[in-house]
């Protein structure tokens, strides 16, 4: 069983990205060439900000849906509470 992580990325344009993957290497790499999302694709990709492990897909997906109902400020504010 794969594990599932759950991950935010910065656009070019400064915009947040939240995305669940199973391989973090492999996804960033497929953003970087404009296949991974049409968000990423339209806005360029720069850096991964945030990225932690969830366990199960079910779980990274129920993160990621918490997470996007978060302003951009308090995505970074939560991720840094993931952290301590």
């Amino acid at each position: 069983m794969s594990e599932w992580f759950i991950y935010i990325l910065e656009c070019n344009d400064g915009s947040f990205y939240t995305g669940v993957t199973n391989n973090i290497e492999k996804r960033m790499d497929k953003h970087k060439k404009g296949t991974g999302s049409k968000y990423v694709k339209k806005r360029g990709f720069k850096q991964l900000l945030y990225s932690n492990l969830c366990g199960t897909k079910s779980n990274a997906c129920k993160c990621e849906y918490a997470v996007k109902q978060l302003s951009k400020y308090e995505k970074i504010n939560w991720f840094k509470k993931l952290k301590n």
